[in-house]
């Protein structure tokens, strides 16, 4: 018998999108009238509507079209695997190639523009990408990358092509698009490359399914009651997840607008884009958030107008937060200001959002982040890292829809991720209570074995940051030969602006006399550093303690003058050793 599409030509051509739920619903949007928009450049004021975006889309995939080898077209043609690379900030030109690229039925790998050229070559090298496109600001690093593949290999075909060439084509006719009736583009197919932070090694290229980028992005947008009316202010970046899987595409099919800032976060100029209003949602990490919350306390709230400030944050329908912990000090800061709590979920770029808080759901208790996700088959090990045992603490194990398909070229990482029944190993430790979820932290760096017991780095945190005169603070296990790990503390102080306390250094007996009405005595930090400013982050905003532990503790870590240590033997000892 066989599809219909057997006894036909292919229906491909310059104006016909392929067959998949993502464009038809792109295209269903660029035929309201009046046209509605999709995006805004927060720097230059540009505004995209649905039809001039498909308009550029198209006219970029004409173009990789005229310039990709014709073994990667031939490739294209069979639907096999071919991955793109994507040099851009957030913004219309990162739209217009996110949905080139997808519309050519290839696979995106977006890449912060940040990068140095090397770096970027490992990315590009691990994609086997056939091109890179590059907004004009990229253009540089771009060529860079294009010389060091051509470097390797001089008979490589791969290019690097800009994509403002394309932007701001003529307008198209909407009715003059069509979907193509040729088979669905396959959802199990790669979509999106994730790549991950490298802690362990070198970054892993996640290969999340085509069906992320519609199927995945309508469960995000369901569960946040996304819809047209809402609009965005995206300051995350776009190559990770959150940025694209929780931001980008469930906006994108939502026919909501997206008003892009990139570049370095201002909390100055955040603030004032709250306060002028016409946000409806926003998304951050802790890091923004305390960044948010020093300036409001350090510049805003003395001023006579901090309460337009104020009202301009409650206009916001809901702020999310994920990544990370939320510090229950900052958490509790903005649930003053808004006037409700921020939203928390719990998620990895592997496995998409796993445990979300609802909306709707008035009693979820502080720290949790929320129940588990529809369709999500979650267990907690209780026997060591990787078991099969269940119960209400543990790792967590999980089987999702949403899950990535593989590690990029890599099938011994993809299978040593599993257990044996099948399960992702996330390698992060919760607690469950009654539905409700709380993250203890990464099993690898967040639990602490000292003395004979399993400590939570993150309680710790927790305790500390409410510390009147703490801005910051992470803790990490330090190996010692008498506890097998110290609980070590490296914590940045608040300026004189932000508290009444006149205290411009701390001790590590002053700490632990301030936390012994709030920790057990064996939770207590035995080893103290404190750093001025702040404490340095990855470009998503994360704190990597793999690394950080022991660059503020190293191994001769007695010999550094600026770690103090505690012993029992001495509970007066207060010396920089």
């Amino acid at each position: 018998m066989g599809d219909r599409t057997l006894f036909v030509p292919p229906h491909q051509g310059r104006n016909i999108l392929p067959c998949h739920s993502l464009f038809q619903r792109l295209l269903r949007f660029a035929h309201a009238r009046p046209p509605r928009l999709a995006i805004r450049d927060a720097h230059t004021g540009a505004e995209t509507t649905h039809i001039q975006l498909l308009s550029d889309v198209l006219a970029l995939r004409e173009r990789l079209r005229e310039t990709l080898s014709a073994d990667v077209l031939a490739a294209l043609d069979r639907r096999q695997e071919v991955y793109i690379a994507i040099l851009a900030p957030g913004g219309h030109e990162y739209a217009v190639a996110m949905l080139a690229v997808l519309s050519l039925g290839a696979a995106a790998v977006p890449m912060t523009v940040a990068l140095p050229a090397g770096e970027a070559l490992y990315f590009v090298t691990k994609a086997r990408a056939a091109a890179v496109l590059v907004s004009p600001d990229a253009l540089k690093l771009g060529v860079a990358v294009e010389k060091l593949v051509k470097d390797q290999d001089p008979r490589t075909k791969f290019s690097c092509i800009p994509v403002a060439p394309s932007t701001w084509s003529p307008l198209l006719k909407p009715e003059d698009i069509l979907i193509s009736t040729d088979p669905y583009l396959d959802d199990n197919a790669p979509g999106v490359v994730i790549f991950t932070s490298g802690t362990t090694g070198p970054p892993k290229g996640s290969v999340m399914r085509r069906g992320y980028t519609f199927d995945g992005a309508l469960a995000v947008a369901d569960h946040y009651a996304f819809t047209q009316d809402d609009v965005l202010l995206h300051v995350l970046p776009v190559h990770h997840a959150t940025g694209m899987g929780i931001m980008f595409f469930p906006f994108l099919i939502s026919g909501a607008l997206m008003e892009f800032r990139s570049g370095s976060f201002n909390p100055e100029w955040t603030w004032e884009r709250w306060r002028q209003g016409g946000i409806t949602v926003f998304s951050g990490i802790p890091t923004i958030y305390m960044r948010m919350m020093r300036y409001f306390q350090q510049s805003i709230a003395s001023r006579p107008d901090a309460q337009e400030y104020i009202d301009g944050a409650r206009r916001l329908r809901v702020c999310l937060c994920g990544t990370s912990a939320l510090p229950k000090p900052i958490a509790d800061f903005w649930t003053e200001i808004l006037g409700k709590k921020i939203v928390l979920r719990y998620g990895a770029s592997e496995i998409g959002a796993v445990f979300k808080v609802r909306l709707s759901d008035p009693d979820v208790p502080d720290g949790s982040v929320g129940t588990k996700f529809p369709g999500y088959d979650v267990k907690l090990s209780t026997t060591g890292i990787g078991s099969d045992g269940t119960g209400n603490e543990g790792e967590v194990l999980l089987r999702g829809p949403e899950m990535f398909s593989k590690y990029l070229f890599d099938p011994e990482a993809t299978a040593a991720a599993h257990t044996e029944e099948g399960y992702y190993r996330t390698g992060d430790i919760a607690r469950k209570e009654g539905k409700y979820y709380w993250i203890l932290g990464r099993a690898s760096v967040d639990i602490i074995k000292s003395g004979g017991y399993k400590i939570s780095a993150l309680d710790i945190e927790r305790e500390i940051m409410a510390l009147p005169y703490v801005a910051e603070v992470m803790v990490v296990g330090v190996p010692d030969d008498e506890f097998g790990q110290r609980v070590a503390a490296v914590v940045c102080l608040k300026g004189m602006e932000e508290t009444n306390d006149s205290l411009s250094d701390l001790s590590i007996s002053r700490l632990r006399q301030n936390l012994r009405s709030r920790l057990a005595g064996y939770k207590m930090p035995t080893l103290l550093r404190v750093v001025p400013g702040e404490l340095p982050k990855s470009a998503t905003g994360k704190v990597q303690k793999k690394t950080l532990g022991p660059h503020f503790f190293p191994e001769d870590y007695s010999s550094v003058a600026e770690v103090q240590r505690w012993t029992p033997a001495d509970q007066t000892l207060n010396s920089k050793l």
